[in-house]
């Protein structure tokens, strides 16, 4: 251990109290040795340190940063160098605002689109998803802070999300829910962290063994801090069993008292404690903030930053009739309520107090374009307006072209919610068909961060995908209406043509116990390119204003060469996609998968020489019987593409193998093999998991618990308890009625779904773990008995902070 001799001079209790938050946002400090406190702060792209009271759900604003587009959208520019450079950026701020410790990225896998927070992750890829997040780590470290990896792992659906259990196959579980992790911990080597709400095949993943020390530890060589998601520890000893060394937010040192009397009663070895605050010291004393860090950043700089970040990220997807980019003198008229007050940045922890906004009517005013005029054209919240339509109409038919700003407000994408479905509000819907009867030459530019279906694409004629693309976006996005920048980016994630069509659509969101991920490794384009699904757009797909042209591939063992030529004639940047697919029928494998990527930037006419080179993850798949890493001997089709489904350039090569035994009975996993795995019978699964499915649904002849959910009370035997939940359903359905959907979503998000530990958690020790047991026994049908238990218990914890506070008074 580094720190042996600092460990030597701390007493149990000091030991235990660095394993757990002060309060809200910082970490303990221990002053007669030298150890300071951490501050840690959410943002994935931008800084949230709160001026006001604290809080993790984004009610209470924070001190002015940058707001960056979010993950979402830079994983849009496939450029590995421009997410390097946004977490630079970042860790500036960050340690002008004197945080230690940033919470993010955040790289979890888009399994469904309808996840709340697909905004905060980059990809349905790992290696995307990886690459991009070891980018921003190496950045955000540049200067001297931490990076804080989330959620550790598998962490996909927003519901329920501090309860569910998620079932998923081992190999599916290596592949694809943890390489990104595994490509972000090697090749961005974080200093910090966060494990997720879930429980992973029946252990909350904070107490997960195989996953925090088999794999994360040994395999891996992590030697960082392991953070819990706010609220997110349900057995404390068992969380540091598994390695984790910081509990946030504060118990007010419950959950210490927890850990010295496991060492005093031989439960747990104090030499485990000591090498989990030899890596807390180890954060402590390399995340130190000088006194004389910057205060203050360049504000105009860093918005710059963020619009070129903006700018190679916007996807063009469609330009019928080469509409874009448009020319000048033509009249526009700028339509929809996004227009004016742009979508630029999710809901939820991750919202940034930005220092300056943009919209498009003000960069339209500076520019050489005509606009004769804004109509909001829709309510922003989903309400019909036929006199704001009918404005809207007749502002069109004056104009050349319709420039329509439409998308999803802030309250569908958001922590703790998933959406409902992923369609465009049907007001916005309405307007776009009124429009295109009075003015077919549309050119709509969406603001969203995640999947949406688009059936209405017939009638537009452009098509521009800003995504959420921060503070800066709208001047990114006017930059390339007028051809001022060439698009550049392409879709990080595949836009099925329907809802339906997605492989997990039986299995999302789990409701009660468990969610199955029964679709195994069949995930975004690896389902539809193997399954033969059409698509309306797919992996990696995204127009230019000129043309590439790829030739001349050369394979060896180390790798590939080609060469691409711009064609056009104008400058502009390509994104190559590697993908390789094994030949073989022995494993059950995607047709193929992304191994490598680059984006280049070619002057009008140039050609340049392209190398990808092959890396260990190119050709290895999981192996459940000999449990590690596998190659399969076998000919590997090796694929140049402009996206998943516009592949260029192909050869073969056949790779040796490691010789390992096939690991299943083909016979047994028919979908699999076939690839069409969106509905998987209860008998392939558990072939494939190896286990009998747990049960899913809540067993509702037993008492309500800790791990219990508030929405269960109405199942509880307490009378009270069943008041309490028909309450919150009717204060929660009033709020919709009357258009506070923001505020309905929070009652969802904080009290619906919370687990009855979360009351203890959550409330920096306000109740403790036995005021909760009084509170469930008032659920579970003993009011009295459990309202005595509470009372009791609150006026213990009175009685000890006042004698606490009358011994540090005595000298």
């Amino acid at each position: 251990m580094k720190y042996i001799t600092l460990i030597e001079q701390m007493t149990l209790e000091e030991k235990a109290s660095l394993m757990s938050g002060k309060d809200f946002w910082t970490t303990q400090s221990i002053e007669r040795l030298g150890i300071r406190s951490l501050y840690l702060a959410d943002g994935p792209h931008g800084i949230r340190r709160q001026a006001a009271a604290a809080d993790h759900l984004g009610l209470n604003a924070s001190i002015q940063a940058t707001c960056y587009p979010t993950a979402a959208t830079v994983a849009n520019s496939w450029n590995v160098e421009l997410g390097e450079r946004i977490g630079e950026y970042l860790g500036a701020e960050a340690a002008s605002q004197q945080v230690n410790v940033l919470l993010g990225p955040g790289i979890n896998m888009k399994r469904n689109p309808l996840c709340g927070r697909n905004f905060e992750y980059f990809s349905e890829d790992p290696y995307l998803a990886g690459k991009m997040a070891a980018a921003y780590i190496r950045g955000i470290q540049s200067h001297g802070i931490s990076a804080c990896v989330k959620h550790f792992a598998v962490n996909n659906q927003e519901e329920r999300r501090m309860s569910i259990d998620t079932i998923v196959d081992e190999r599916a579980l290596r592949e694809i829910y943890l390489t990104a992790f595994e490509i972000a911990v090697q090749e961005g080597e974080p200093k910090t962290l966060m494990s997720s709400y879930n429980l992973l095949n029946g252990s909350y993943t904070n107490e997960n063994i195989h996953i925090m020390k088999d794999i994360l530890r040994d395999e891996w060589g992590y030697k960082g801090v392991l953070v819990t998601d706010w609220g997110g520890s349900n057995d404390r000893l068992a969380g540091l069993l598994a390695g984790n060394e910081l509990e946030m937010p504060t118990t007010a040192g419950e959950t210490n008292a927890e850990i010295i009397r496991a060492i005093q009663s031989g439960e747990i070895v104090e030499e485990g404690l000591d090498e989990c605050v030899d890596r807390m010291l180890e954060l402590i004393f390399t995340t130190e903030i000088t006194a004389g860090s910057p205060r203050e950043f360049a504000v105009e700089k860093h918005h710059k930053v963020a619009q070129w970040a903006a700018e190679e990220s916007v996807v063009l997807l469609k330009n019928e009739g080469n509409i874009l980019p448009l020319r000048k003198g033509v009249k526009l008229a700028v339509i929809g309520d996004f227009a004016k007050n742009p979508r630029y940045q999710g809901a939820g922890s991750s919202i940034v107090n930005p220092t300056i906004i943009n919209n498009i009517l003000d960069y339209l005013d500076q520019s050489d374009l005509t606009s004769i005029g804004y109509e909001p054209g829709f309510e922003r919240q989903g309400k019909n307006n036929k006199k704001k339509l009918n404005r809207a109409c007749a502002l069109a038919q004056k104009a050349d072209v319709v420039l329509l700003y439409m998308g999803l407000d802030e309250a569908y994408e958001t922590e703790g919610l998933d959406r409902r479905s992923i369609e465009i509000p049907g007001n916005q819907i309405n307007l776009l068909h009124a429009l295109y009867k009075v003015n077919s030459n549309i050119v709509a530019v969406l603001a969203c961060g995640s999947v949406v279906e688009i059936p209405w694409i017939h009638k537009i004629k452009g098509l521009i995908h800003g995504y959420l693309p921060g503070q800066a976006g709208a001047g990114a996005i006017g930059r390339i209406l007028t051809g001022e920048v060439n698009p550049s980016g392409k879709l990080a994630e595949t836009y099925p043509l329907c809802y339906e069509d997605t492989p997990s659509y039986h299995h999302f969101p789990g409701k009660e116990v468990s969610v199955e991920y029964r679709e195994s490794i069949y995930m975004g384009y690896r389902y539809y390119d193997t399954a033969i699904k059409n698509v309306l757009f797919p992996f990696g797909y995204g127009l230019s204003y000129t043309q590439y042209e790829y030739s001349n591939l050369e394979v060896s063992s180390k790798g590939v060469t080609f060469e691409l030529t711009n064609t056009g004639d104008i400058p502009g940047m390509e994104i190559v996609q590697l993908y390789v697919g094994c030949k073989s029928q022995e494993i059950f494998r995607a047709v193929k998968e992304l191994k490598g990527f680059a984006k280049v930037r070619l002057a009008a006419g140039e050609t340049r020489k392209v190398t990808l080179p092959f890396d260990d993850k190119t050709f290895r798949y999981f192996n459940v019987k000999t449990n590690k890493w596998e190659i399969e001997a076998a000919d590997y089709e090796i694929s140049i593409g402009a996206s998943s489904a516009d592949i260029r350039l192909a050869d073969t090569l056949f790779v040796e193998g490691t010789g390992a035994p096939p690991p299943y009975d083909k016979d047994m996993l028919p979908a699999y093999y076939s690839g069409k795995a969106n509905n998987v019978s209860s008998t392939e699964f558990e072939y494939l998991l190896g286990y009998k499915i747990p049960v899913s649904k809540w067993d509702r002849s037993q008492p309500l618990g800790y791990n219990d959910t508030i929405a269960q009370c109405q199942y509880a035997k307490g009378r009270s308890a069943r008041f309490v939940y028909h309450l919150i359903a009717f204060v929660h359905w009033f709020l919709i009625k009357t258009g506070k959907r923001s505020t309905a979503n929070l009652i969802m998000m904080s009290i619906y779904h919370m687990p009855f530990r979360g009351v203890a958690r959550m409330t920096g020790g306000i109740v403790n773990m036995p005021m909760l047991d009084g509170i469930l026994m008032m659920v579970n049908g003993h009011f009295f008995r459990g309202l005595s238990h509470v009372l009791k218990e609150k006026s213990r914890m009175v009685s000890i902070a006042q004698k606490n506070h009358i011994d540090r008074k005595i000298p």
